[in-house]
């Protein structure tokens, strides 16, 4: 099969797409060629890179032309000039929408949040739910998917706890009462991905897809920091701080150690759906603890940040 994968160089789009080239389907990688952290995933046999941004539905159809379906994998976790919310997660689903029904494509998944909805009072939230309404709405064969926290090689999770225990062996808590989390391995997502576009199932429904374990983000640092074998002091703190942080890591890194929308996720934790959503099939259920094997196959080149990860003049 030919599958088009949107935001297909970012972290999930570059899994799903060598899971699919591996079992000898055919990927199409689209992207607007700017993240470069994985020059491989362009070139590799099975895959077609695609440049192209999400403000044209000619130009993505000319992409999704005479594939099977389509994963809208891309969006941002803040907003960076042209780049907001509601260009990239509203408007860019509605021309993706667009672009698949110009190809004539019919089968169409959207990876949204866990917590995503309206009138919460966060843009990041708002938006991602605005995304699922118009996919619900779209008359199209369509998934959408709810994750919370997923890692893997490549993520954002596993790559700044590891630089940060290099550089400053210190996490503060987001809150004095943590909430809790269920991260979940990108490889178990994927399979997911494989399972609604290849094998059609999960049908018009909304799902969410959560780790098979619950534990609290301080915890997870424990367990990140003993497989680098290094020690690490966990601080209470309170949310506000973390707002105040996140802006200044925006300000201040390519990729910041925590944005924004991140530190509301994280505020108010990964363990339940809302709205609800429906429960994956038994056996699509998530089955990779946030175990050593899993944290060590993820993490990163070891090593502290460096100037490469500042936003320099």
């Amino acid at each position: 099969m030919k599958i088009a994968i949107t935001g297909g160089t970012g972290f999930i789009g570059r899994h799903f797409a060598r899971a699919l080239a591996a079992a000898g389907h055919h990927a199409v990688v689209i992207s607007r060629g700017v993240d470069r952290r994985d020059e491989a995933v362009r070139s590799m046999p099975g895959a077609t890179f695609f440049q192209a941004d999400l403000s044209d539905p000619a130009r993505l159809a000319e992409a999704f032309v005479g594939c099977d379906g389509v994963a809208h994998c891309a969006g941002i976790n803040r907003e960076i000039g042209a780049q907001t919310y509601q260009r990239i997660h509203v408007e860019g689903t509605a021309h993706a929408l667009e672009g698949a029904r110009m190809a004539q494509v019919d089968r169409f998944l959207l990876l949204s949040f866990l917590r995503a909805r309206p009138a919460c009072g966060s843009p990041y939230h708002e938006t991602k739910w605005a995304a699922e309404e118009l996919v619900r709405h779209s008359g199209l064969d369509y998934t959408i998917l709810k994750p919370g926290m997923i890692y893997g090689r490549g993520d954002h999770m596993l790559d700044h706890l590891s630089h940060t225990i290099h550089t400053l062996p210190l996490f503060a808590t987001v809150g004095f009462r943590e909430r809790p989390i269920r991260p979940v391995a990108v490889a178990d997502l994927v399979d997911v991905l494989v399972a609604a576009l290849v094998n059609g199932r999960i049908s018009r429904q909304t799902v969410l897809v959560l780790g098979p374990e619950t534990l609290l983000l301080s915890e997870a640092v424990r367990r990140v920091a003993a497989v680098l074998g290094r020690r690490v002091w966990i601080v209470p703190a309170p949310v506000w701080l973390h707002f105040a942080l996140a802006r200044i890591f925006e300000r201040v890194m390519r990729v910041p150690l925590v944005a924004t929308a991140q530190v509301r996720m994280l505020a108010e934790g990964f363990v339940e759906a809302v709205p609800y959503a429906d429960p994956l099939p038994a056996d699509l259920t998530p089955r990779h603890g946030f175990t050593p094997d899993q944290i060590r196959a993820g993490l990163p080149q070891a090593g502290p940040f460096g100037r490469d990860d500042l936003r320099l003049p």
